[in-house]
């Protein structure tokens, strides 16, 4: 909980400095109103003067791409900007699945599916409108979360079986530095992941983490590294107080390292966590396809463990289909 306060702390420090910012955006946007014909629209003359801050050296990728398309109308109040994928998977099947946790719930122990619904919801809200520390860069509060629907449990109430909320802090930039022809850049932030449960069901944890982006024509790739801050031990096992988790890296690892390719309007993800030494960690695979009008169709694959935080020390396969509402490109 006291990471959370801090984690708040220092989002209304944030906001109230960049509140005072002077957007040199807002002085190109007046000048490109100016010389512009009535029927340009303000999105537009955004996505214009963003471009106009980029070096003409550059070539965009998919993540730079993405971003400008982001930032002429992340100010928009009726847009809500995606983080990480938003999609709802109607048809998620494991081949193992994790009774454990829930041996002390009697109601609910031996009444779960191997077949549930999955779906993420993840935005994030800039704070920053000018340059904060180097040019380009933004700031950001974000917040995902995924919940795991036991909709075909007929013996039971069809209950939410897990819902993970991820609150995080980022701050992302672009560098100079352009290897193999292509565009580097790096970011860092502070994240709480919970599932906003109570004793021998609370999961939770907290983590320092730094990031390295690449791009390159439609490919892109992301590394990860986190160090995870550390907690009181529990008194007892049903404290409310004290670390649900102390074994967690074990299971999660040390780093996440992520890739995706598009291909016209298909888009293939992978997404792999490891730790070295105990050889435990998890692979996610994603491909999305065109369906019709905004939405496309998504299919997920992962083997491992950590598919959610209650099933962070256990291996499973699992398989969903459903919609991506929000591509990752």
């Amino acid at each position: 909980m006291r990471y959370l306060l801090i984690l708040t702390s220092i989002l209304l420090t944030i906001s109230t400095v960049v509140l005072a910012d002077n957007s040199r955006q807002d002085a190109c946007l007046l000048k490109m109103i100016k010389q512009s014909s009535p029927q340009t629209t303000v999105a537009d003359l955004k996505e214009k003067c963003q471009r106009i801050s980029l070096p003409q050296h550059i070539t965009t990728g998919v993540i730079s791409k993405r971003v400008l398309a982001e930032r002429a109308v992340e100010f928009n109040p009726y847009v809500i900007t995606p983080h990480k994928m938003n999609y709802i998977l109607p048809a998620a099947i494991t081949d193992n699945f994790n009774t454990e946790p829930y041996e002390g719930v009697t109601e609910f122990s031996q009444q779960f599916e191997n077949l549930e619904a999955k779906y993420q919801i993840s935005f994030k809200v800039p704070l920053n409108a000018d340059n904060l520390l180097i040019k380009n860069d933004k700031l950001y509060f974000g917040m995902t979360i995924q919940s795991w629907w036991q909709i075909y449990a007929n013996n039971i109430s069809k209950p939410f079986r897990e819902t993970n909320y991820q609150p995080e802090i980022a701050y992302l930039a672009p560098t100079n530095w352009h290897p193999f022809g292509g565009n580097l850049g790096f970011g860092f932030g502070i994240e709480h992941q919970s599932n906003g449960r109570t004793q021998i069901l609370s999961r939770s944890w907290n983590r320092l983490y730094g990031q390295l982006f690449f791009e390159k024509g439609s490919f892109a790739a992301s590394l990860r590294p986190w160090y995870r801050l550390a907690e009181d031990k529990k008194e007892t096992p049903l404290s409310s107080k004290g670390d649900d988790n102390p074994d967690i890296l074990d299971y999660m690892g040390h780093f996440e390292l992520g890739m995706g390719y598009k291909w016209e309007n298909f888009e293939l993800t992978a997404l792999t966590r490891q730790n070295f030494s105990t050889h435990k960690g998890a692979l996610e695979l994603g491909f999305i396809f065109p369906m019709w009008g905004k939405l496309n169709g998504y299919v997920q694959y992962f083997t491992g463990y950590g598919e959610s935080l209650i099933d962070y020390n256990h291996s499973q396969q699992k398989i969903g289909i459903g919609i991506a509402l929000t591509n990752t490109f």
